[in-house]
């Protein structure tokens, strides 16, 4: 959606007309219908960041204890990554060292769209696909065998 929308804009633009203002919001853009039936289906959840990680899970704001497998961090263009600084996982310069994605020091924690180059495109939901599916693959590797 979001690479339609930006090459609807451009094609407007060369043929000199004045864009048009898209219908909908941000949110709209992520809704493939995949995600959608997701949230129809109700198995799609916001939820705030953890605290900390245990040795099985994290632990909630609120002190509640959920085991996980593994952690799929996405940070956007400009991270904050001071709420991780319990995890030890932040360099002195306040990053995340990662090799293909996944955190150095934190083994169960990847980072999609991360780093200093993680694709053509990576800014954009058709870019980010195939880093996404290999983070996927690299989960499934780790959880099947303990390495990735």
């Amino acid at each position: 959606m979001l690479f339609e929308r930006a090459t609807e804009r451009v094609r407007e633009q060369m043929e000199g007309r004045e864009p048009d203002t898209p219908k909908g919001g941000l949110g709209d853009i992520v809704m493939v219908p995949s995600v959608r039936e997701a949230r129809d289906r109700g198995v799609l959840h916001t939820v705030r960041p953890f605290a900390r990680f245990m040795p099985d899970g994290v632990v909630w704001q609120d002190g509640t204890r959920v085991s996980v497998d593994a952690v799929i961090w996405c940070t956007g263009f400009r991270p904050d990554l001071s709420h991780l600084t319990s995890l030890g996982v932040l360099e002195g310069d306040g990053r995340i060292a990662v090799q293909n994605g996944r955190s150095v020091r934190q083994q169960r924690l990847w980072l999609l769209g991360y780093g200093d180059w993680t694709g053509a495109a990576s800014a954009t939901l058709a870019g980010i696909t195939r880093s996404a599916r290999n983070t996927s693959h690299d989960i499934q590797q780790f959880l099947a065998t303990g390495k990735a």
